[in-house]
Parts: structure tokens; C-alpha cells; sequence
């Protein structure tokens, strides 16, 4: 669904103003921005009724456990690829996956336990599912940069 909503300034500065803190009260983002807090509360539930906005709380894998990230690049069965890539993405394991151009497939994230948790999840969790031809597995060692748009 498509929306006709035109984002203007004020619209931009209350979405960047909840990157930063998904917390911010609207009282602040209107103070800064001059207009009334009723303004600020009206626009943050248009953006969210337009498909702008989506709340959702991000969590620490760390904090539950889940110490080993990486990153799999999956090469498919080229005609069932995206059969596969809708296998892949109901594993619990995986945080974040796309289908891609170039050298790979299918790109997934996982989070794991430790890396016995990960050497189970690619030789019995995901070369179980049909279609998989061959994976290169790239372990997380530090996340430099992780913003969410």
C-alpha cells in the first residue's frame, strides 16, 4: 500500500527524533519544533496510520543469550530461490533476510547461542531445507554501525 502522504519538515524531524529515542515525549519534540504537543501526537499517529512509522522495541541478543551473530550467504537451486528464501526466513535463528543480486542468493542474519548453537543451525536447520546449494558464513566479531530507518 502506497501512500499519497507528502513528509514534510516537521514529519522528518519527529521520525529522526524517534530514531534516536523511540522514547522522546512529545511535549520535547514539540517545544523544539514550536507547534503544540496535540500537533506532534497527530502527526506520530498519521505516520503510523500511513505506513511511515512502525513501533516495535529493539532488543540485545546478547542479553538473551545469543552471543554469536553472523552473517550467511546462501546460494539457492536457481528456480527455487524464493521457495527457499521463505524457508529460510521462518528459522528462528534468523534476524534479517533478503534475496539479493551478485554472488549469493539469499542473505540471512542469524543470532545463535555460541558457535556450537551455529554449526546446528547450518548443518541440521538450514542444509535441511531443500533448494540449499552451498552457504558462506560470516561471523560477526563487531558491530561498528547499526541504525534502523
Amino acid at each position: 500500500m502506497e501512500s499519497s502522504y507528502e513528509l514534510d519538515d516537521v514529519d522528518r524531524y519527529l521520525i529522526d527524533a524517534l530514531r534516536k529515542d523511540g522514547r522522546v515525549p512529545f511535549a520535547q519534540v514539540a517545544e523544539q519544533l514550536g507547534v503544540s504537543p496535540g500537533m506532534i501526537r497527530q502527526r506520530f499517529n498519521r505516520l503510523v496510520e500511513q505506513g511511515f512509522v512502525k513501533v516495535i522495541a529493539i532488543t540485545n541478543p546478547v542479553q538473551h543469550g545469543l552471543r554469536t551473530m553472523a552473517m550467511v550467504g546462501i546460494r539457492t537451486d536457481g528456480n527455487r530461490m524464493l521457495e527457499v528464501a521463505d524457508k529460510v526466513a521462518r528459522l528462528e535463528e534468523v534476524i534479517y533476510l533478503v534475496v539479493a543480486s551478485g554472488r549469493f542468493d539469499i542473505l540471512a542474519e542469524v543470532v545463535c547461542r555460541d558457535h556450537d548453537d551455529l554449526l546446528r543451525f547450518m548443518t541440521e536447520r538450514l542444509y535441511g531445507i531443500e533448494g540449499v546449494r552451498e552457504t558462506e558464513t560470516f561471523i560477526h566479531l563487531r558491530i561498528v554501525k547499526e541504525i534502523y530507518f
